[in-house]
């Protein structure tokens, strides 16, 4: 069986602040960094071995994937950089105080722009501090797939043709694959991964930490799912 690991990255800054990131590129904290460290010291201590890694164009998604690596004595496996993997897009939240946009907008309509499968939060203006319009690692894209704000969705339509180019395939050629990537990207793709339903996938949460192990059979249907844990003395 092919595995699979998906870590999403180590608390960020702003996670630490509690404020709507999306694409803004932020940093690792002090304790994000140790948890993507201890993530690469859980594989190793599992043995897992991988072929190649994914991970997007954002700083603390690369940096968690580097230090998994690193951790895990696998620096040298081949890593793919793509803006497919990147956090969901939260428009015109992004770099907004959680609480704040709550007491703006109220808590409900905050609720449904976070957790509903569908619906857009506001778009954010091409002119903003952190619009991606203007940003160099994007500028090889067609303006019109860049996003002003995206929901689950969109982020799962974004996702899935890198899903079934590389990462599929990597697998069904009995390569072991590691992701680093984000809350909802992975969400997106465990919705797709389990054929989840729209509700469904609601309920589902990854954490900063410890990474998410998928196992599959040589016909890429899901055999087994766990977290990595320590192992008992």
């Amino acid at each position: 069986m092919v595995k699979l690991v998906f870590a999403r990255h180590g608390e960020s800054e702003w996670n630490l602040a509690n404020l709507f990131t999306g694409w803004a590129d932020v940093d690792l904290s002090e304790n994000g960094t140790q948890q993507a460290i201890d993530a690469g010291k859980l594989i190793k201590e599992a043995g897992i071995e991988f072929d190649i890694a994914y991970t997007s164009v954002l700083k603390r998604a690369i940096k968690t994937t580097n230090y998994a690596l690193e951790y895990s004595d696998q620096l040298w496996v081949p890593v793919i950089k793509t803006w497919r993997l990147n956090e969901r897009h939260y428009g015109g939240l992004t770099g907004l105080n959680k609480a704040d946009a709550a007491a703006k907008h109220g808590d409900e309509q905050v609720h449904i722009w976070r957790r509903s499968y569908d619906v857009l939060p506001p778009a954010m203006p091409h002119d903003d501090e952190y619009s991606a319009h203007a940003d160099r690692r994007y500028a090889n894209l067609e303006d019109s797939l860049i996003p002003d704000a995206e929901n689950l969705k969109v982020t799962l339509e974004r996702a899935l043709p890198f899903w079934e180019d590389q990462i599929a395939p990597a697998l069904k050629d009995g390569k072991n694959v590691f992701v680093g990537a984000h809350g909802n990207s992975i969400r997106a793709l465990v919705k797709h991964i389990k054929q989840l339903s729209d509700e469904e996938i609601m309920d589902v949460e990854i954490p900063n930490f410890p990474p998410l192990v998928f196992e599959f059979d040589d016909d890429l249907n899901l055999v087994k799912e766990y977290y990595l844990a320590p192992k008992q003395a």
